[in-house]
């Protein structure tokens, strides 16, 4: 997730029109995969697989090329030919121009550089502006690859705009992915049957793929904030949790803001969040290892995270 400076609110459809587009390029060019994104008028999340490459031919090397600069401009270094023909020379200079090139593929970091870069020069060169459009490096969460913490983190990440109010149902909302998949996008789909795949075995239908992922954004019917009879709202949601100690069922949880999926570093099972404590430890420079922290006021199904959060957790 990453934020605008200061928060402002700065992008109206057009603009998140041009970042929808730009994240499924830049993630093509990365060798990285869209599971699902949301993109809000100051801030945008995406929840990306990165697959283990061993090696990316030079053909592929050049199409992704192509993905990313399709026509050369001043901020493109060389053109497809020139490209194409330093790389079938072969030799010292092809290796070290493969070697840039698969240093930008591969990694979130690196993703989200070149996705961000590259929006904020169209964005500023479009609004007469100059500068820093984004307050920070992102937040980033490492997700467990299969099952409940994956299917989880892209329900929060679906919801945000009826979260914030937008809508009642993100499939009203354009610039999602769950709302490019009931829109008939093949490659929105196909990152939800990548969330859903496990559960689903061998019906890998849209039907299908779009129905699991519904189950969880509402539950059991087609309002969460309904137990039994009696119908509750956010902000009493928020205090029975934070005062009562209570806990709610994940699709209404779902509709508070959490920020275990903002800052809980690693998401996950507590087995495979004591699995990465040693590294979190070593990356973030801490004097002990932390431990797996289950997530507190809701049916998280024993989801758990590295961070033990202090301030409220939900709001």
């Amino acid at each position: 997730m990453t934020r605008t400076v200061n928060g402002e609110v700065l992008f109206g459809r057009r603009e998140k029109e041009v970042l929808r587009k730009m994240i499924r390029q830049v993630a093509d060019f990365s060798g990285v995969r869209v599971l699902t994104f949301c993109v809000m008028s100051n801030h945008f999340h995406v929840l990306v697989d990165v697959p283990v490459e061993e090696s990316v031919s030079d053909a592929e090397l050049l199409r992704r090329y192509k993905v990313l600069y399709p026509k050369p401009t001043r901020y493109a270094t060389a053109s497809i030919q020139v490209l194409k023909r330093k790389l079938a020379a072969g030799g010292e200079a092809a290796d070290e121009l493969r070697t840039r090139l698969l240093a930008r593929m591969g990694d979130v970091s690196e993703f989200m550089k070149t996705l961000k870069q590259r929006f904020s020069i169209w964005f500023n060169k479009g609004h007469d502006r100059f500068g820093t459009l984004w307050a920070e490096r992102f937040k980033s969460v490492l997700v467990e690859g299969r099952g409940n913490p994956l299917q989880t983190m892209a329900a929060y990440i679906d919801l945000n705009p009826v979260r914030a109010g937008l809508v009642d149902d993100p499939k009203d909302y354009r610039f999602c992915g769950y709302a490019e998949a009931v829109a008939g996008s093949a490659e929105a789909t196909g990152g939800l049957l990548r969330v859903w795949g496990d559960y689903l075995g061998g019906d890998h239908s849209a039907q299908s793929i779009l129905s699991a992922h519904r189950s969880l954004l509402f539950g059991q019917g087609a309002n969460p904030w309904l137990m039994g009879s009696r119908a509750f709202d956010r902000e009493t949601a928020v205090r029975v949790i934070e005062e009562e100690g209570g806990v709610l069922p994940a699709a209404a949880a779902l509709r508070c803001r959490v920020r275990y999926f903002t800052d809980g570093l690693v998401l996950g099972s507590a087995e495979f969040v004591r699995e990465l404590t040693g590294e979190v430890q070593r990356v973030c420079r801490r004097k002990k290892p932390p431990g797996a922290r289950i997530m507190k006021g809701a049916e998280w199904g024993g989801l758990a995270v590295v961070q033990n959060l202090r301030e409220r957790i939900f709001s």
